[in-house]
């Protein structure tokens, strides 16, 4: 019997609601793949609510956590890794040495960086020397990047407001010549009106893929959207195909927050769930 495709998840993590591992982990094990979860920050829901409990996680657990992967076995054994929220520097320098070593000893993994930096209302909500590690070690790693507008302007100084500027961004961007970059959420100067578009430049050249703008703005979005991309790929969808289903099924969980007032993506909708479970069967 095959195995199921295999990833490494390495992002935020909460106790009640929808961001970062707990927003990535169901869609993905949804679809059939396999997931080892490992967190950077543990809190107890996303930080619009009154109150925030936990932290990040300390160095050494999370050091040893990390080394608790490596004597399993899973850099050896994964076909991607994902990276998202990090929250302090001793764990980005460290996620990038894991990264490192596992691309090094696996030369078939591919590896996803969603750099989750921040966004147009909040500004940077990282430390800026967890945004430098970012730009200057995992980025120059990643096989695909999804940087939101915001992410992209700060890591390379360039506004985002036309194609020609997505391209300059692309050149600007520490990425691999071979590297896919998705730009997520983009409202350029020709998208149409009421929508915004996700825009692929890579090797293969450049696809435009627009999506009704919903006016709901919540916690999750970005890393159910960076899961889905993870499942495309991993049921060896073309990247444009991989976008258009990331971005039918993130739309979904949007709808759904809506209708039930909820405060972050919602991953209970019965559609967005047999849509999930038709993945496996790609």
């Amino acid at each position: 019997m095959t195995r199921p495709p295999f990833v490494i998840s390495i992002q935020s993590q909460v106790v009640f609601g929808h961001v970062g591992n707990s927003a990535a982990l169901f869609p993905m094990q949804a679809a059939g793949l396999e997931v080892a979860a490992i967190p950077t920050v543990i809190f107890s829901n996303t930080p619009d609510y009154p109150t925030l409990r936990g932290r990040a996680l300390p160095p050494e657990f999370f050091s040893d956590l990390l080394q608790g992967a490596r004597e399993r076995g899973l850099p050896e054994r994964a076909d991607f890794i994902l990276t998202g929220y990090i929250g302090s520097l001793d764990v980005a320098l460290m996620a990038a040495d894991f990264v490192a070593e596992a691309k090094a000893m696996n030369p078939g993994l591919s590896y996803l960086c969603d750099p989750v930096l921040g966004d147009a209302g909040p500004g940077l909500y990282v430390p800026e020397a967890v945004a430098d590690v970012m730009r200057e070690r995992l980025l120059p790693m990643a096989d695909i990047a999804t940087p939101n507008p915001f992410e992209l302007n700060w890591l390379t100084g360039h506004e985002v407001a036309t194609l020609a500027d997505l391209k300059t961004a692309r050149q600007t961007l520490r990425i691999a010549p071979d590297a896919r970059l998705i730009a997520t959420g983009c409202a350029l100067e020709d998208t149409p009106s009421g929508y915004i578009e996700s825009v692929i430049l890579g090797t293969e050249g450049l696809s435009r893929h627009p999506t009704e703008h919903l006016p709901i703005a919540l916690p999750g979005t970005g890393d159910l959207f960076a899961a889905l991309i993870v499942v495309g790929q991993a049921r060896g969808l073309a990247l444009p195909q991989t976008v258009e289903i990331a971005q039918s099924l993130t739309s979904r969980a949007l709808n759904r927050a809506k209708a039930l007032g909820a405060s972050e993506v919602v991953l209970s909708e019965p559609e967005f769930r047999r849509a999930l479970l038709a993945l496996d069967c790609e």
